[in-house]
């Protein structure tokens, strides 16, 4: 298969060198100019790909090679550029940073399998010649890696400017693409633990973007990028697009299992690939709010994703029947996947800064936040117990990243599905909490890369519908269910 189309990548020497500020601002330029531009984020990350989301107008789409594996890059970035004028790749920390002394999963790996140009954004805090040095060493570095050009950040004044510049064009031989001077990007772009605060809890999220793209306007040469952009090789490559679809249980449109989404403020980490793949096999995404719905819809299974629960404690505490009508379908035997922020929301109490928030209540565990994050990274599980979704021996790789601990979270009266082989879990050693048809995880799964989730919880859906009847009063026959109590 042959992808020709329009694809740009922005990369640093290092994380916070204002890779987000400029690809947010670009995109909302190119959006304005009338393309329709499809976001990327290299990476696990969901609070950039949201801003990205906003900025494009369209759903950003990660791209990790751990997660998802060369063939599920190359089966997202083909689908989603198809119908686009061509791709933006925001990259993470510095180009050749990976997760080993290979740079296994880097943007320059990224780079390199999807034939796509690279702008290198560099922080010239209290320095000239040496970021030519810079540039030039990442260039001999792997010159298979296609740097087309530079974007200075943090410039002081047009002395400053003009000296890197020149050093940068005469050197590297690239051109600068732009000079952006020192600007406190938290008054519109402000941080707190896990990076930005996300576009769904900022007060003046389009206002931010707007600026961003006023910045760019101001100091970037947009037309330039874009013409990087359009002169991007041509990318061949064997289809795994056929390969990696599952095929959906023949079914009825109007008897096509509901799965719900919890989909609000607090709860709205989901890769897209994931709820895409849902509805591939043939289910219908049902959205729902846990912070003003009454109830639960009528559906017949429930994904709760990450997000935030602990900036929300409060208001998700005092939505009681909301939380009853949650822990009565679980009861029932409703299929439940939470992860990281929904296993917390699952848990008896929350605690934030010393107060206390009960939450829905299914497993009997306390979790409380912390000043550092308990676990950052890749994670290795291998499935080693009964569950609702996966089959003992697997393994399943994800990404974890948490500030919540659980206090005392009494091994001898659950059941965990997963041992830890890499990444923290639980406690270092366990992770997949199990009661009833709840599976509940700190780590994040891509449906690309483990395509055995979505064929999971579709088909205990699938399960669930066909058990009981319409008004979703018992499913106790389906999967296999587990007792708080039990102890493998």
């Amino acid at each position: 298969m042959v992808v020709n189309c329009s694809r740009i990548a922005f990369s640093a020497l290092r994380g916070n060198s204002g890779k987000t500020l400029l690809t947010v601002g670009i995109a909302a330029c190119l959006r304005k100019a009338g393309k329709a531009i499809s976001p990327f984020k290299k990476g696990p990350d969901y609070i950039d790909a949201a801003w990205l989301s906003l900025a494009a107008g369209l759903s950003c789409y990660n791209l990790d090679a751990f997660l998802m594996g060369r063939e599920g890059i190359l089966s997202s970035f083909s689908v989603h550029t198809n119908q686009t004028h061509g791709a933006l790749v925001e990259g993470n920390r510095g180009l050749f940073d990976g997760m080993d002394s290979q740079g296994s999963y880097s943007t320059a790996e990224l780079a390199k399998m999807l034939h796509i140009p690279v702008v290198l954004v560099v922080d010239c805090i209290m320095t000239t010649r040496t970021v030519a040095a810079m540039i030039l060493g990442c260039q001999h570095f792997d010159p298979e890696v296609a740097i087309k050009g530079v974007v200075l950040n943090r410039i002081s004044g047009n002395r400053h400017e003009s000296i890197v510049r020149t050093v940068i064009e005469e050197k590297c031989g690239v051109p600068v693409l732009g000079a952006i001077p020192k600007i406190k990007r938290g008054a519109f772009f402000p941080e707190r633990h896990m990076g930005l605060v996300p576009p769904q809890e900022h007060p003046e999220a389009r206002k931010a973007v707007d600026e961003a793209a006023r910045i760019v306007e101001l100091y970037i040469d947009v037309e330039r990028i874009w013409k990087i952009a359009v002169d991007a090789p041509f990318l061949s490559y064997n289809d795994p697009i056929e390969d990696m679809k599952e095929k959906g249980l023949p079914v009825n449109p109007s008897k096509r299992p509901r799965i719900g989404v919890i989909k609000d403020s607090a709860f709205w980490f989901y890769y897209p690939d994931n709820l895409e793949a849902l509805e591939k096999l043939g289910a219908k995404i049902v959205e729902c709010n846990a912070l003003v719905h009454n109830e639960l819809p009528s559906i017949d299974a429930l994904y709760i994703g990450g997000g935030f629960p602990e900036t929300h404690a409060e208001k998700l505490a005092s939505n009681q029947d909301f939380k009853r009508s949650l822990r009565e379908a679980v009861e029932r035997g409703l299929p439940v996947y939470a992860e990281c922020g929904g296993l917390m929301y699952l848990g008896e109490q929350l605690i934030v800064e010393k107060k206390t928030f009960p939450m829905v209540g299914v497993f009997p565990l306390t979790f409380a936040l912390q000043g550092r994050p308990e676990g950052h990274g890749y994670t290795i599980l291998e499935v080693d117990k009964p569950n609702p979704y996966f089959g003992v021996g697997e393994s399943l790789c994800g990404h974890e990243f948490h500030y919540s601990k659980i206090l005392d979270w009494g091994k001898d009266r659950l059941t965990s599905a997963f041992r830890v082989k890499r990444g923290y879990g639980i406690d270092g050693r366990r992770d997949g909490l199990c009661y009833k048809n709840v599976l509940a995880t700190y780590s994040h799964l891509h449906a690309l890369g483990t395509n055995k989730w979505a064929r999971g919880l579709f088909d205990q859906a699938a399960c669930y519908m066909g058990k009981h009847d319409k008004n979703r009063e018992d499913a106790s026959s389906c999967g296999r269910q587990f007792p708080v109590a039990l102890n493998f």
